[in-house]
């Protein structure tokens, strides 16, 4: 039998941690609904639906998340960047929001900032894009078609044959591409490195059919072309 001394520092002990335990769950009962804040460091915040689907992540370039699919994440082949995922009701990532930007130890100045939406289960289907490097800069809108796979079978070839040298690699992209289809582009709006502005609209197979531009020097042009890239019809300024 303990000592009463013992026997009472025991009860008082056991005492304390019920009390203790009750003071942490009902600060956890009792937490704040709402929080009010005038600043805020954070590395990464994940917005989730009530039964935890995800459906936005805000992010640093260390802690961004690779591609995530109904949950399920997996590694993103060249992503690195601050800013913002967005998913949709599964929590398949739907479009995002990236930026950055440095001075090279050479003096090279490169800036970028991208905005995108995905089509369902695929990669963006409208983007706009401005970047700077050291040939130029460029910015535009794009617009993509692409077909009704999902890039979770993209996803699942590449890991399968990452283990294999380049060309096979390159090889067995071609036949995927071949049977499944690839994305196409349909419209580009932009100004490129060379300095001039452009309106390009593709066909449903990708051949460019009309090209709107003006060059660095002032002049415009417009030309329509056939499916081979041949031009079938041009407007130019008079001599």
């Amino acid at each position: 039998m303990q000592p009463i001394g013992q026997r009472f520092l025991t009860i008082y002990a056991g005492v304390l941690t019920v009390v203790f335990a009750a003071t942490v769950l009902s600060g956890f009962a009792l937490a704040p609904r709402k929080l009010s804040l005038d600043e805020l460091d954070v590395h990464r915040i994940n917005v989730r639906e009530p039964d935890g689907t995800l459906r936005l992540v805000i992010s640093d370039a260390a802690t961004e998340p690779g591609i995530i699919i109904k949950g399920k994440e997996y590694p993103h082949p060249s992503r690195k960047a601050a800013g913002m995922i967005f998913y949709n009701d599964e929590g398949t990532e739907n479009g995002g929001l990236i930026f950055g930007g440095e001075k090279d130890k050479d003096g090279t100045k490169e800036s970028h900032g991208h905005l995108s939406f995905d089509a369902y289960e695929q990669d963006q289907t409208m983007a706009l894009d401005s970047h700077q490097e050291k040939d130029g800069r460029y910015t535009r809108l794009q617009f993509n078609d692409y077909p009704d796979y999902s890039i979770l079978d993209e996803i699942q070839l590449m890991d399968s044959i990452k283990s294999l040298p380049s060309d096979q690699q390159q090889t067995r992209m071609k036949a995927f591409f071949a049977e499944h289809g690839g994305p196409t582009k349909r419209m580009v709006l932009g100004r490129d490195t060379d300095g001039s502005v452009q309106l390009a609209m593709d066909d449903l197979q990708g051949h460019p059919r009309i090209v709107m531009k003006v060059a660095k020097d002032g002049s415009p042009s417009l030309q329509m072309l056939d499916a081979n890239g041949k031009v079938t019809g041009e407007l130019v300024p008079k001599p």
